[in-house]
């Protein structure tokens, strides 16, 4: 499979509006809508800030959504990977409330489906306890446009540390903090960069 664009994810995103399975009425009876959460790369794709990535990088509610978007990047031929932050670490508080929408040349339109980016603070997150190379330069570019304030991610990291050890995926808290300082001086040298070098950190 080839790498990914945005008209891309427009086409997959349709063809999961055209498939999905209704989802199942609230209980006060009105209709119900699923949801589906574009994580990281696929949110950087979204915005126009990458061309393309390797992979979309996708969340949802659990039940029809998921396996309806395998079923349409099997039939389009997009390589995907089904992991909410959830999956890996303790959700920060206010998770939920700070998810962003979506541009709606991307998300397209109709009843059934609403079509977010994931919450900023819990994907730099979770890229941070994964801890790769590629996951802190998508981080970076969170930090760096904007969609999340260093002090206040170091503000929700305080009460998402003690949780690690017995949360989600179990991982050291000094583990992490090493790994939140790479993040840190990555930043630092990025902003130097930026400072000596003006347009580097320009989109391309």
């Amino acid at each position: 499979m080839n790498e990914v664009r945005s008209a891309d994810l427009a086409a997959l995103i349709a063809a999961v509006r055209a498939d999905l399975t209704p989802c199942p009425p609230l209980p006060d009876g009105r209709g119900g809508t699923w949801k589906l959460f574009l994580v990281a790369g696929t949110s950087l794709l979204a915005e126009g800030w990458r061309e393309r990535v390797s992979r979309f990088e996708l969340a949802g509610d659990p039940g029809a959504i998921e396996p309806t978007v395998r079923a349409a990047c099997a039939k389009l031929r997009l390589a995907v990977v089904w992991e909410s932050p959830a999956d890996v670490i303790p959700l920060p508080a206010g998770a939920e409330e700070r998810a962003r929408p979506v541009l709606p040349a991307v998300a397209g339109a109709g009843d059934g489906l609403v079509v977010r980016h994931f919450d900023p603070y819990s994907v730099v997150l979770r890229l941070v306890a994964r801890g790769d190379e590629p996951d802190y330069v998508v981080a970076l570019e969170y930090l760096k446009r904007g969609w999340v304030d260093l002090a206040h991610l170091e503000t929700l990291l305080a009460d998402v540390l003690p949780r690690f050890t017995n949360e989600t995926l179990a991982q050291d808290p000094a583990e992490f903090r090493r790994k939140f300082r790479g993040l840190r001086q990555l930043l630092d040298r990025s902003s130097y960069l930026l400072h000596t070098r003006p347009g580097l950190g320009e989109a391309r």
